[in-house]
């Protein structure tokens, strides 16, 4: 039996995939038991901090937290939408009975119309799942919100940390869906394409991901300064100076 260019597909593309998927499964497994070697529990580290710290603070004194809650909440529904529209627009091309460039003899691998009709099938399914992470992470962080701003309540600081948290992890799913959705992108201008940017992704993300900072120690919120409530400051008597 001779060697046809389709076959490139079911060598290439499951290589490729299984190549972004093992990487992830180490870089969970170095998230759960290595916590301090990624760049995830280096930025949680100061989420937890830097929630401890607004806890601290009386209800005025809440803009600047809530303005960053926000601009955070405000990107998680830019790309919700974003990921939204590129569904529907694949949904339309899809849809199409046309010949388009996809399907030309320039592309080197498979181009059936079951071979198209995966490529489009999972493009789609990447899309979604990254509109599904990103509204999450919205939700969880406009639930923060809420939280913090509770009037007259002793919310545990454990919680906002949980929602804020959970937030971050949300939308790095939805950034690893659309990492996937590049990959399966390239899948389109042939398998070769689509197994080289799984290496050159697998490459880029592993110098991302990986943190070699030892994780900053913060003071605890009842010993330092700063997290002292400004009515507290202002009301402590002056230092009487002795001689």
């Amino acid at each position: 039996m001779l060697w046809g260019k389709e076959y490139l597909d079911l060598v290439l593309v499951p290589i490729g995939l299984a190549i972004m998927g093992a990487y992830h499964l180490y870089l969970l497994y170095r998230y759960l038991y290595y916590n301090h070697t990624t760049v995830i529990g280096f930025e949680n580290n100061d989420k937890r901090a830097w929630v401890e710290r607004i806890m601290q603070l009386d209800k005025p004194d809440l803009g600047i937290p809530l303005t960053v809650l926000s601009n955070n909440t405000s990107a998680a529904t830019y790309l919700a939408s974003v990921s939204l529209t590129l569904s529907s627009i694949i949904g339309a091309w899809t849809s199409s009975t046309k010949d388009n460039i996809f399907q030309s003899t320039l592309i080197y691998g498979d181009t059936t119309a079951t071979t198209m009709s995966m490529k489009y099938i999972a493009l789609l399914t990447c899309f979604i799942l990254a509109f599904s992470f990103f509204v999450q992470a919205a939700r969880c962080l406009v639930h923060a919100n809420y939280l913090i701003t509770t009037p007259n309540s002793n919310v545990p600081v454990e919680n906002v940390i949980a929602c804020v948290i959970k937030g971050g992890d949300f939308w790095t799913l939805g950034l690893r869906a659309l990492y996937f959705a590049i990959n399966l992108l390239m899948w389109f201008f042939g398998p070769l394409p689509m197994f080289v940017t799984s290496i050159v992704m697998v490459l880029v993300l592993h110098y991302l991901d990986w943190n070699s900072t030892p994780l900053h120690r913060h003071w605890p919120p009842l010993h330092h300064p700063v997290s002292k409530p400004r009515s507290a400051q202002f009301n402590t008597p002056p230092a009487i100076l002795t001689t």
